[in-house]
């Protein structure tokens, strides 16, 4: 059954939002007449959001579809054992032509609890960025619950949050209970746990079409803030050519990053599948007999069972996830 598998597209779910633009369409080539594009979910196991194959002999069959059929075989021994049937994580590209609003995500245990799901640790890397514009990450000083509040309630919030200016290519690891916003003319690839838990605690009063404000998460928020957490969300890494370059790691996913301009063979050693999100240029894939290339702003999913491939570029840079 397992030489059957292949490097594997989907298509891209797309998601009209409310501080969305235009540059997944313009930029990235995805193919929507939605106003304003925010979000392309590349590869989704969200229940009512599952990805669809868009290539080769299983195209029209759903993640969740390939999960029940090749188990083990999809996504590694390891992980089937933890995740059965779900598939681990959500991969995304956002395009923020207005702020996001200011959020942060449950971890596990609260989730399980509250929405029975799993919390939404994740990660950006900053794929686009117009000048001066900034991601929220953090607090500007040290934080406690009361002085947080008291913000939140006079409407000052703005003022103890962290604004860092962002160019291509800066990373950040954004752990639960950490508050964090994209800001405006940002374009990220998002790795995170599959979760579509997110508290928002403030939407800069912002309303829609028919003058309705956003729902606000506040009474949920407060039990899933940390507000001990140390300045350490600021990623930094290698950039050697032809080499995967660890950015993160942690218990939910690794990224690594791989910039190319010759052909590599590769193994995977992981026990798990693997995720390339082309960021930069062109690359083609080969295993099992299969090759398919990935272009900027396109993803694939190699299943754990391929152990040996190829990837072949003049000129790309990918991240490379694992689980």
């Amino acid at each position: 059954m397992s030489n059957i598998l292949y490097p594997i597209k989907f298509t891209p779910i797309l998601k009209d939002k409310i501080w969305g633009g235009q540059k997944l369409k313009n930029i990235l080539n995805k193919d929507s007449d939605l106003p304003n594009i925010g979000e392309s979910w590349e590869i989704s196991d969200v229940e009512g959001d599952t990805s669809i194959v868009s290539n080769g002999s299983l195209k029209g069959q759903s993640l969740k579809d390939l999960l029940k059929t090749y188990k083990s075989d999809l996504i590694g021994l390891q992980n089937y054992r933890i995740f059965k049937d779900k598939f681990p994580l959500l991969i995304k590209f956002i395009d923020a032509k207005e702020d996001l609003s200011i959020q942060l995500h449950p971890n596990d245990e609260l989730a399980a609890k509250r929405h029975n799901s799993f919390g939404k640790t994740e990660m950006w890397y900053v794929f686009q960025a117009d000048e001066d514009s900034n991601l929220i990450v953090g607090f500007n000083q040290e934080m406690t619950p009361e002085t947080y509040l008291e913000h939140l309630n006079n409407k000052t919030l703005t003022k103890i949050l962290n604004f860092d200016k962002v160019k291509t290519g800066d990373t950040y690891f954004i752990e639960v209970g950490r508050v964090h916003a994209i800001g405006a003319g940002v374009m990220v690839a998002e790795i995170q746990q599959t979760s579509d838990i997110t508290y928002r605690v403030y939407d800069w009063d912002r309303v829609d079409d028919e003058g309705n404000e956003r729902e606000l998460h506040n009474d949920l928020a407060i039990d899933a803030f940390n507000f001990d957490m140390p300045d350490n969300f600021r990623v930094t890494y290698d950039k050697t050519e032809n080499h995967s370059n660890e950015m993160v790691s942690c218990p939910y996913f690794t990224t690594n990053y791989l910039k190319i301009n010759k052909t590599l063979k590769k193994e995977n050693d992981h026990n798990s599948f693997l995720i390339y999100m082309c960021v930069e240029g062109d690359a083609e894939i080969t295993a099992n007999g299969f090759s398919e290339v990935i272009k900027k702003g396109e993803t694939i999913l190699l299943p754990a069972v391929i152990d040996n491939y190829e990837i072949n570029s003049k000129n790309a840079t990918l991240l490379e996830v694992y689980v």
